[in-house]
């Protein structure tokens, strides 16, 4: 799903923001099955990309293991609309807390731009860490 975000001036601003995806990712939060092997929505995310668009997907988990990530949903959603550079991520789990990208989602978000692993990732805590810091020492 695409949206775009509205900008808030002042001191605020990355507050604000954080809030906003959180609550976007929060909204598509949809746990629910799909067949007797797959089962959707138990982890939404929301990204915020440099020209300021709000992407959001949520995860589909399936019995084989072939399903994907909800960033990985909110990524081909914003890749679909021609985007791929991403400033922001949040990722929510049932019940609304905040959780991380697991790793394949941080090496997958970071490949998709040269500049993702500047990408700024709300962690559960409150504290603010880019994919860099959550991704050291990576392969390339």
């Amino acid at each position: 799903m695409k949206k775009q975000a509205e900008q808030k001036a002042g001191p605020d601003q990355e507050t604000f923001l954080f809030e906003k995806l959180r609550l976007s990712a929060c909204e598509v939060l949809n746990p629910r099955p799909l067949s007797k092997h797959a089962h959707a929505g138990s982890t939404a995310a929301a990204i915020l990309t440099d020209r300021g668009t709000l992407f959001t997907g949520v995860c589909i988990d399936t019995s084989c293991s072939m399903g994907f990530c909800a960033e990985h949903a909110a990524a081909a959603a914003m890749v679909t609309a021609g985007e791929h550079r991403i400033v922001k991520l949040v990722a929510v789990t049932e019940g609304g807390a905040v959780v991380p990208p697991c790793g394949r989602c941080r090496e997958f978000l970071c490949q998709l731009h040269d500049q993702n692993d500047r990408c700024e990732v709300l962690l559960g805590d409150g504290s603010v860490k880019t994919l860099a810091e959550l991704l050291p020492d990576r392969w390339n």
